[in-house]
């Protein structure tokens, strides 16, 4: 440990954004706790930082003894040629040292002590910026790519946070010095310490997208019932209106697109679909089906919805490897089965069919 330890650490209390003063005490406990085992209890051990040279000092007495075996003794020699000409033999001499005069197995373990205490300094900080921030968007810049588990660590400003390869959207690729944006979720407990876990495929990472892109939702005008989202692919924003006057569609949209276009283009082209909430569950179907083709919507039982589409809407209804239906399913919390006109007559066809069968065999 260098002479100028105080000076580092005050570094480092400004780069982690810790507190300097909490540096310094936990220096001069670290110290005083690895000191204090080597000293009689006589030894009136007092550890101070000297703020002027940038050492930590410790002045101690010393006991006068023929030949010095230990931290807490001095020779006669040395007592009489540095401090008092008249040192005896049993009496104790006060003796000022700076630690980096003491033996590298003592100032070793000074060193881990304080290691390991601004290491729990750190975690503290991070599990406090965790609660400040949770459920909030950060800005980073990739700081690094772990090559073993796909993540990447990312420098928000006042931490290193963690994107897990299981909350990147898939398809996204980034590299070192890339901005971010990413939403924070969690805190991760690991061998060392505490990291803070981003995410970009969280539907409340659209949430917040949408908050603050358009006014009417950040000052309540728009009220976000639900988010579902197949994240890269397609997300679908339930909104209801506390405001009448307030077309949902056109506030998100914005003047030319460019407010929905924004949120996009952070999504790196991931669809948005808007939904508008109604309570009445035939057309909030149609509405989370987004298509203009909808010919009719049959409730059945145990929360399954037959949907008749034009022939021409089917595969826009169902959408690319059937996700458009499967989120507005997920959406409405109906099962959802897409069918054109002829399909649903052969449908109804096949159960009567079936029925007037049954019956004959009564």
């Amino acid at each position: 440990m260098s002479a100028n330890i105080l000076e580092a650490l005050t570094k480092l209390a400004a780069i982690k954004q810790l507190d300097p003063i909490a540096i310094q005490e936990i220096i001069v406990e670290a110290v005083t706790a690895t000191l204090v085992k080597k000293l009689d209890p006589e030894a009136d051990l007092e550890v101070f930082v000297d703020n002027a040279s940038g050492n930590i000092r410790a002045k101690f007495k010393c006991l006068v003894v023929e030949v010095e075996e230990g931290v807490g003794q001095i020779s006669l020699a040395e007592a009489r040629e540095e401090y008092d000409k008249k040192a005896v033999l049993g009496e104790y001499i006060e003796k000022t040292m700076s630690l980096h005069e003491f033996e590298p197995k003592l100032v070793k373990t000074a060193q881990k002590i304080i290691q390991d205490r601004i290491r729990r300094l750190e975690d503290e900080k991070i599990q406090n910026d965790f609660n400040k921030q949770k459920h909030t968007i950060v800005t980073g810049k990739i700081k690094a790519i772990d090559e073993n588990n796909g993540g990447y660590r990312v420098d928000i400003g006042y931490t290193d946070a963690l994107l897990p390869l299981d909350e990147q959207i898939e398809n996204e690729f980034y590299r070192v010095g890339d901005n971010i944006k990413a939403y924070i979720v969690n805190i991760r407990a690991s061998g060392g310490g505490v990291t803070m876990v981003l995410s970009r495929t969280n539907p409340e990472f659209v949430k917040k997208l949408f908050e603050a892109e358009i006014p009417e939702i950040y000052n309540d005008s728009l009220k976000i019932r639900k988010i579902v989202r197949e994240p890269g692919i397609r997300t679908k924003v339930e909104l209801e209106a506390n405001d009448p006057r307030i077309d949902p569609v056109v506030a998100c949209v914005g003047p030319k697109g460019t407010r929905i276009d924004s949120i996009r283009k952070e999504l790196h082209g991931e669809q948005i679909d808007i939904v508008v909430y109604n309570d009445d569950v035939e057309k909030m179907i149609e509405n989370a089906l987004g298509v203009n083709g909808v010919k009719r919507v049959i409730i059945e039982r145990n929360h399954a919805a037959s949907v008749i589409v034009e022939d021409a809407d089917k595969v826009m209804a169902i959408g690319k490897q059937g996700k458009n239906v499967k989120l507005a399913a997920k959406l409405t919390g109906m099962k959802i089965d897409i069918y054109t006109v002829a399909e649903f007559e052969e449908k109804m066809a096949k159960e009567r069919r079936t029925i007037k069968i049954g019956r004959a065999h009564v």
